[in-house]
């Protein structure tokens, strides 16, 4: 796969800036943890299916003390609407324990503190990273790892390879709101099996051979 050129992938971030100035994750959260709580939800789920869970389940907990009163049953119970919802439910108590344990309740800025706790592997930590504390961290999902092979942007092999090659070429300047962009526009319009190619501001500058009218 041809890899995009350096001039070509500025503008490919200048026109996703242009039409999405601010670009936030559709994941519904009120403090770090939270946030931290409802990526380690989304595995393997939709961000629409864990909102709808998560705004009952921080109603009852939400804090990590008040998750750990709550229990994994009672977590269970809030999130059963959720894939892999019982392993997710003792996850989520565990590394809300672990948080009072080891970091007074506040998520830890670090990528080996984060990694550290149940549930939570390289793509939750970038997502914590890059929303919570502002590092050019790069998440790298389904989305963004079709996405980034599609076009040329930063093909890879696997996701890290593909993480390292975004952090390596997209341009400084919008190297921190890059995850965003990149995640909303392989879900909405660089989709899996019918990419809408006649809807994309970025076509022209796209190396897909079979591009949809």
């Amino acid at each position: 796969m041809p890899s995009m050129k350096r001039e070509a992938i500025r503008e490919f971030f200048r026109r996703l800036q242009e039409a999405n100035p601010e670009p936030k994750t559709e994941l519904e959260y009120a403090s770090p943890y939270q946030l931290l709580v409802a990526v380690v939800l989304s595995a393997q789920a939709t961000d629409r299916s864990v909102n709808l869970a998560t705004r009952k389940l921080f109603a009852a907990a939400p804090t990590p003390e008040a998750m750990v009163a709550l229990g994994d049953n009672g977590v269970a119970e809030h999130i059963k609407t959720i894939g892999l919802f019982r392993n997710k439910s003792k996850n989520t108590v565990a590394l809300s324990r672990l948080l009072l344990e080891r970091h007074a309740g506040e998520v830890p800025a670090s990528r080996e503190a984060l990694e550290a706790l149940p549930g939570v592997g390289r793509k939750t930590a970038n997502v914590v990273l890059n929303t919570v504390f502002r590092q050019p961290a790069m998440a790298v999902d389904t989305h963004i790892f079709r996405l980034a092979n599609r076009t040329g942007l930063a093909p890879g092999k696997d996701v890290v390879e593909v993480e390292k090659a975004l952090l390596r070429r997209v341009p400084k300047d919008y190297l921190l709101d890059a995850h965003h962009w990149l995640i909303l526009h392989g879900r909405y319009v660089c989709t899996a099996r019918k990419p809408r190619c006649g809807d994309c501001v970025v076509r022209d500058l796209c190396l897909y051979r079979d591009k949809t009218a």
